[in-house]
């Protein structure tokens, strides 16, 4: 009887992830008879079979999705398992992996991983930027070990805990003659402005879009970008204002803040991880650490 062993189930996974023989063979570097003659040698020990290869994609049957279920969580677990046996508790080494979701890159990540570095030069960061569904759903995958992203209704098994309130403002650059308005700027005084915005990929520009929504003013958008680097490059360059959140302007002195009234609705940013994740010495550190960092730098604490 043949011996069942993990690359068999990494073999059957990339199978089913890529539904064809030939791209899956690619992606684990085997060839394509090697890789049809182990997924075999597995349906031999399991007596049963798993792939449906009658059609022009390959499926799996219904045992092959019941099997590759298990085999998912088996693998998660078992690199879990190592991350754990590797773990220092001293943190002379570690690893951390961080989702964050793209406006925190302006002016979260880089103080928190020059602050992580400092602290704990051991252990390796590894930063990824994605939308808050993606985060979620690489944290239950175990792709993720911690996220950066926004108060909400969370997938299951995602735990929450809010770090502190982020408010968005109109930002221009200090050139800029609305950067000496002497009060706050009614929200329908844009409604001749041209504006550089995120584009409508970004959670971001969902919440600004209420906003103006809500209060019916349509300013002009002369400029749409993916960026916030891009955007604060635009503003500080031309008239366009733009609205960021306001820890931003924090880092560039050439931004200027514009008050609005109404102002703009807050948000509540939470670290997010597995409920039931294994949470290595990095991870704790790195918890530990954030709930430090914003209450040093003064973030308005959630209500």
């Amino acid at each position: 009887m043949a011996v069942l062993e993990l690359r068999h189930l990494r073999y059957l996974l990339a199978v089913a992830d890529h539904g064809n023989f030939t791209r899956a063979a690619e992606e684990l570097h085997i060839s394509q008879p090697t890789l049809s003659q182990q997924i075999k040698q597995l349906e031999r020990t399991l007596g049963t079979r798993l792939l449906d290869r009658t059609g022009r994609t390959v499926r799996l049957t219904d045992a092959g999705a019941v099997y590759t279920d298990h085999a998912r969580r088996a693998l998660r677990d078992l690199a879990a398992a190592e991350r754990a046996i590797h773990d220092v508790k001293d943190l002379s080494r570690g690893q951390l992996r961080l989702a964050v979701t793209p406006t925190f890159t302006a002016y979260l990540v880089g103080p928190l991983a020059a602050e992580l570095h400092t602290r704990h030069p051991g252990i390796a960061l590894t930063v990824r930027q994605a939308s808050q569904d993606r985060i979620e759903a690489g944290l239950l995958t175990d792709e993720f070990d911690l996220g950066i992203a926004f108060q909400g209704r969370h997938l299951p098994g995602v735990t929450a805990t809010a770090l502190f309130t982020e408010a968005l403002t109109l930002v221009t650059g200090t050139r800029c003659p609305a950067a000496d308005q002497a009060g706050p700027l009614p929200v329908r005084g844009l409604a001749d402005r041209q504006l550089a915005l995120l584009s409508g990929d970004f959670a971001t520009r969902g919440h600004i879009d209420g906003y103006f929504a809500q209060h019916r003013v349509s300013p002009r958008i002369a400029v749409e970008a993916n960026s916030v680097q891009a955007l604060t490059e635009i503003v500080q360059r031309t008239p366009l204002a733009t609205v960021l959140p306001d820890a931003v302007t924090h880092e560039h002195p050439r931004l200027a803040r514009v008050v609005l009234d109404p102002p703009l609705p807050t948000r509540t940013v939470t670290l997010l991880r597995r409920a039931d994740a294994y949470q290595s010495a990095a991870t704790r550190a790195f918890t530990d650490l954030t709930h430090d960092f914003v209450r040093t730098r003064g973030y308005a604490q959630p209500s």
